[in-house]
């Protein structure tokens, strides 16, 4: 899966702030995001953040999983 700095990842879960949108800090063998909410940053293996990606949003487009 392309994965880029700067997108905008749309997850199938909601953080308990209610946001399920995510921005791509770091990428590699693990993701660092951020939540849009509420601002708390983690760190994720590639694997399980790409399980739950729904959506992938880049510079205005649309991009399907």
């Amino acid at each position: 899966m392309d994965v880029r700095l700067q997108d905008i990842l749309v997850m199938k879960k909601a953080h308990p702030c209610g946001s399920k949108e995510w921005l791509v800090l770091r990428t590699g063998m693990d993701f660092r995001l951020r939540c849009q909410g509420c601002g708390h940053e983690v760190m994720l293996p590639r694997s399980k953040a790409e399980k739950n990606i729904r959506q992938i949003l880049r510079d205005g487009q649309i991009m399907e999983k």
